[in-house]
């Protein structure tokens, strides 16, 4: 009787060892992770690294630089957390229970932006040959440490062991926000920054031209600001951004490693400037300002000394307060201008742009022109020719179907903001393309990246851009990283869905596709 007795109370315990066992051996799997964009690479070893209160973000060298991205690292931590992580220097791998962060050479494939993540249960190591591989590392510890996929209790984060190679397809791979027909701060701008950032994006193209609003101080044409900037959209008030404004923006762009990509349309789009200075038209006379949506009917006058005074004072102002690469001159739309006007006009540009030292991005229409080979044509319509015609040239292109990333496209028939001219893109159309065969003749080598453009006819705020923005953001963002051969829709949607603990936590408005399998 008593060996019936002791039969099921020792089979009692031995389930309770084995259910205790598996709630404190349960092995994280680092590749359930919901990463955006998706790593080219991750293996996982089915353990955890446990980050606490007190560990911290160790650096290995004394470097403004890498101290600056490990501050970064811990203030967006400790804020998503409530840990109390601090950033400290060391010549040596630090002790368990903190995060590494190291430049190291690595093989070319990982390029400036590449790196290797490793968790152990003792470190968390990151490793990258450039600064700008270390900050978009640190952008996956991010997506990692606050997603929901590994419990956690107060203090404590259970982080899935494991490593992580990655590095982007494209080199570009950006934004383009219109500030033009309605205008945005300094503080609205640095918060899309702030979500480029976090996607690994690297370029935000701000259009500061346009027949609505004139957004940049040019110091040797005061007027273009003071009057061009004075109106939007609707009649509203406008504005414009100081240089020392713009310079805030370069700044907090360049310690987030991305560049800006200033544009000036011409010849085309320029009622802003020609209301403000009589003699850039031909009859002499100022135009009205315009606050309407219409497009192709304000032209420079080509054929006069002044506009390309005027375009090189613009031209050489702007450069001197834009370290990167590229000066976009518009060139789309350009109804009003002859054609045997327009392409000795591009032809100028281009000198004048090369003249400070800049490379010439335009609307795929400058194709029409002879191209500089280091010129870049920007893709957007239907009408694939003018991207053959600069690759022709020995050009690249840069990739804004206007049917696949146009930001400013309706969602659906319901959608409350944008425009459909080009189509409805929902988030799995944004999602389901290849910049690489969506040209008949480019080949991927012609192509630089992608960018998606969002025009601001009906956007007016930042609750606006964010609901436009998100979420097809994320999904451009993995086209332009990862490899088209490891995307696909029907996984993709599932991290994009667990991405909503994020949107909510920043108090994003997004549009919640019902294509997505939403979790909260």
């Amino acid at each position: 009787m008593k060996k019936n007795l002791l039969i099921p109370a020792l089979f009692i315990a031995a389930i309770m060892v084995i259910t205790m066992s598996f709630k404190t051996k349960i092995p994280s799997d680092l590749s359930k992770e919901s990463i955006i964009p998706k790593p080219v690479s991750i293996t996982a070893t089915g353990d955890y690294f446990t980050l606490k209160k007190k560990s911290s973000i160790f650096v290995a060298v004394e470097a403004d630089e890498m101290i600056q991205i490990g501050q970064y690292l811990a203030d967006k931590l400790n804020m998503a957390t409530g840990l109390s992580a601090k950033v400290k220097t060391i010549s040596a791998e630090p002790g368990s229970g903190n995060i590494y962060l190291a430049l190291t050479d690595l093989d070319k494939k990982f390029g400036d932006e590449g790196y290797e993540l490793t968790i152990t249960k003792q470190l968390i190591k990151l490793k990258a040959s450039k600064p700008a591989g270390i900050f978009r590392g640190i952008q996956t510890i991010r997506q990692i440490v606050t997603n929901d996929t590994i419990s956690k209790r107060p203090g404590v984060y259970k982080i899935a062991t494991g490593t992580i190679t990655d590095y982007p397809d494209y080199s570009y791979r950006g934004m383009m926000l219109d500030v033009s027909r309605h205008f945005f701060g300094v503080d609205d701008v640095k918060q899309v920054i702030e979500y480029l950032a976090y996607y690994k994006m690297n370029s935000l193209h701000l259009g500061l031209s346009n027949d609505q609003g004139w957004r940049i101080e040019i110091k040797s044409w005061p007027n273009l600001a003071a009057h061009g900037g004075s109106t939007e959209v609707g009649g509203g008030k406008g504005g414009y951004y100081t240089q020392d404004q713009y310079s805030d923006i370069v700044r907090y762009a360049k310690e987030r490693y991305m560049t800006i990509v200033p544009e000036i349309d011409m010849p085309g789009h320029t009622n802003a400037a020609l209301a403000s200075y009589a003699e850039l038209n031909c009859n002499g006379k100022a135009t009205e300002l315009y606050t309407g949506t219409d497009v192709g009917f304000s032209t420079f006058c080509t054929d006069k000394e002044i506009t390309y005074k005027f375009i090189d004072d613009v031209l050489r102002e702007l450069s001197a307060i834009t370290p990167g690469p590229y000066i976009h001159i518009g060139g789309d739309e350009s109804h009003s201008t002859k054609i045997e006007d327009y392409i000795p006009f591009v032809n100028k540009v281009q000198e004048i742009v090369t003249s400070h030292g800049k490379q010439v991005l335009g609307w795929g229409e400058i194709a029409l022109a002879t191209l500089k080979s280091n010129s870049v044509a920007q893709h957007w319509t239907k009408n694939v020719s003018n991207a053959q015609k600069a690759v022709s040239q020995g050009a690249k292109v840069l990739m804004s179907p206007a049917t696949k990333a146009y930001l400013d496209m309706k969602y659906n028939s319901t959608t409350p903001l944008g425009t459909h001219w080009a189509a409805y893109i929902e988030v799995d159309e944004a999602y389901n393309w290849d910049p690489a065969t969506l040209v008949p003749g480019l080949g991927k080598e012609t192509i630089i990246g992608i960018e998606a453009a969002l025009w601001s006819e009906t956007v007016t705020n930042l609750d606006d851009i964010e609901y436009m923005v998100f979420p097809r953001l994320p999904g451009y963002a993995e086209i332009g990283w990862t490899p088209a051969s490891m995307r696909n829709w029907e996984e993709y949607k599932f991290r994009l869905a667990k991405q909503e603990k994020w949107f909510n936590a920043m108090g994003i408005n997004f549009y919640k596709s019902p294509l997505v399998p939403w979790k909260e």
